[in-house]
């Protein structure tokens, strides 16, 4: 007989799995909890700062940046859908294995894209090239054509109102397969660097891995929703999914009357459904993973917290597990303005929870919060 799962049950065990429910203790390593996130967006540091900060007693900013520029246990690289996240080190051989595996169609028009071989060269050109100091943008670039030919330089990506090298079509890539991160900024200026060095999984183990990992912390979800989280082709993920399935490593339930998947044994779901007020960032995880979003951005919240059902441009006022509302924080050196637009009515513990929850932003950006109910006026992140 087919298990049944609830949209309660589910949300109570993501919830539970992303340290949402309870943080995790002081002193749980900071890379420990961006792993079960399955990564932090981080194309807006801060934001990946408080979704990490969040989600742990007495992290901080400081802790985050410490991670990163200080013991390396973080990089901050191309991850999931190409875009910047946060990921822990030691997980690298699985997600550059993964993402390097996941078929990723060229966007570009044909007179601009790169070969198949000419995407490798400039993947390894990249690598010889931060495999020292840090450089900026334009010294890799320079680099980059120096190591592979003037056709790497041919401005062909419009980008800003601006055209791009044709060489930075594939700068994600290089990111994904673990030849370069994201060093400390030089002034104003970011800069790129090596990753720890590391040895690559299995292309197949690395896949298998990771869709056991996004089972277990997004779960039950669809083959389909696992490709719109990785950006893959859905028809691919279909099969990745069936031969999971034929090797018995996930299994097939039934979440709210449709076939989802699980990891292979892993059923047990808390009986309770979770309860609390929560503030999530720009593009947080648990936003950005859970599905069906319709559920999980039920009513005006579907209208109010997505862009043309996008979910990650607006930081989310979570209670009881699903979007309640937006909120903003504005930041004027030591003290930060943080405004909450409730789509309903909160109640006055609600409310007292919503204050503690301000409380502990403040406490992770290291600034002092005041706290107001009322319309968010600034528009989504892009």
């Amino acid at each position: 007989m087919t298990l049944r799962i609830t949209w309660d049950e589910a949300s109570a065990r993501r919830m539970e799995r992303q340290f949402l429910a309870v943080p995790a203790k002081a002193g749980t390593p900071v890379a420990d909890v961006v792993g079960a996130m399955l990564g932090a967006h981080a194309q807006v540091l801060s934001a990946a700062e408080v979704s990490v900060g969040v989600r742990a007693d007495g992290v901080t900013r400081a802790d985050v940046r410490a991670a990163l520029w200080e013991d390396r246990s973080l990089v901050k690289t191309h991850g999931p859908r190409g875009t910047l996240h946060l990921l822990p080190s030691a997980e690298l051989p699985l997600w550059t294995s993964a993402l390097a595996a996941v078929p990723s169609p060229s966007p570009f028009r044909p007179d601009a894209r790169l070969t198949d071989a000419q995407a490798d060269e400039v993947v390894a050109a990249i690598g010889d090239a931060l495999d020292g100091a840090p450089l900026t943008i334009d010294e890799l670039s320079d680099e980059v054509v120096a190591r592979t030919g003037p056709w790497a330089g041919d401005l062909v990506m419009p980008a800003f109102q601006g055209m791009w090298p044709r060489w930075r079509q594939v700068m994600h890539r290089a990111g994904q397969r673990g030849t370069l991160c994201l060093g400390p900024n030089r002034g104003r200026k970011v800069t790129y660097t090596r990753p720890p060095r590391f040895e690559p999984l299995d292309a197949d183990e690395a896949l298998s891995l990771l869709v056991r990992r996004h089972l277990r912390a997004y779960g039950p979800a669809t083959a389909q929703q696992f490709a719109k989280w990785a950006a893959a082709p859905g028809g691919w993920a279909l099969e990745l999914f069936a031969s999971l399935a034929d090797a018995g490593d996930i299994e097939e339930v039934d979440f709210e009357g449709v076939p989802a998947w699980v990891v292979a044994g892993d059923t047990e779901f808390p009986g309770e459904p979770v309860r609390g007020v929560r503030l999530l960032p720009y593009f947080d995880a648990y936003a950005i993973g859970c599905r069906p979003r319709e559920v999980l951005f039920p009513g005006a919240a579907y209208e109010r917290a997505l862009a043309g059902g996008q979910a990650g441009n607006y930081p989310v006022l979570l209670v009881d597990g699903v979007v309640a509302g937006v909120w903003h924080q504005r930041r004027q050196g030591r003290r930060t303005t943080v405004t909450v637009e409730p789509l309903g009515r909160l109640t006055a513990s609600r409310e007292r929870e919503l204050a503690r929850q301000v409380e502990r932003v403040g406490e992770v950006l290291e600034a002092k919060p005041e706290l107001v109910v009322g319309k968010v006026t600034a528009g989504g992140h892009a």
